[in-house]
């Protein structure tokens, strides 16, 4: 590929340029670009009391808003917000923050619910903010966890590292199907 031409060598020839967009990424999806290169690691980048997690990509079915009205459980814990009717589904919204025993989130306009994608248990996470997706290198990937101040090192799956900073990996799979979050009566 050292041989292709620049692409501004191209602006002026749609057709050659779109030619040369498409083998470039073919090449990036097959891993051509570099071979040096190994796998890359998806996730979904959240803030929760201060500090911040991510989520496995393939652990989130959707990002939302946080919906109104949530209607409330009669006899559930408090970390239970309530039901959301989500395109005519009922969808249980938890308090993250507050189910770790870290508060309750303020649903201000960053407050987000993050819809943990299960076949058997609907759930939608209430978190202070989302920050988007977070792409990492294999090599990125340390198995120990970093000290974070809200106590969920069970839920805890190792950690990416980017420079000086630490991205404890949260695994929706592993707290959702976790007998503590399953009891949500009172």
């Amino acid at each position: 590929m050292s041989t292709a031409p620049g692409l501004r060598a191209l602006r002026d020839r749609p057709f050659e340029l779109l030619l040369e967009l498409e083998l470039r990424a073919r090449a990036a999806v097959a891993g051509a670009l570099d071979p040096q290169a190994g796998g890359v690691w998806s996730g979904v980048a959240f803030r929760l009391g201060g500090e911040t997690f991510l989520v496995p990509r393939d652990e989130v079915r959707e990002i939302m808003s946080v919906p109104a009205p949530l209607t409330r459980v009669p006899g559930a814990r408090e970390w239970i917000r309530g039901l959301a009717n989500v395109r005519g589904q009922l969808l249980p919204v938890i308090d993250l923050r507050q189910y770790l025993g870290a508060g309750v989130t303020q649903t201000d306009r960053n407050a987000r619910v993050i819809v943990v994608n299960h076949r058997e248990i609907p759930a939608g996470l209430l978190v202070d903010e989302v920050l988007g997706f977070r792409r990492f290198s294999d090599a990125d990937y340390h198995v120990e966890a970093p000290m974070v101040g809200i106590r969920c090192e069970r839920y805890l799956g190792g950690c990416f590292r980017r420079g000086s900073e630490a991205w404890p990996v949260l695994g929706l799979r592993t707290l959702i199907e976790s007998p503590a979050f399953l009891q949500g009566s009172a």
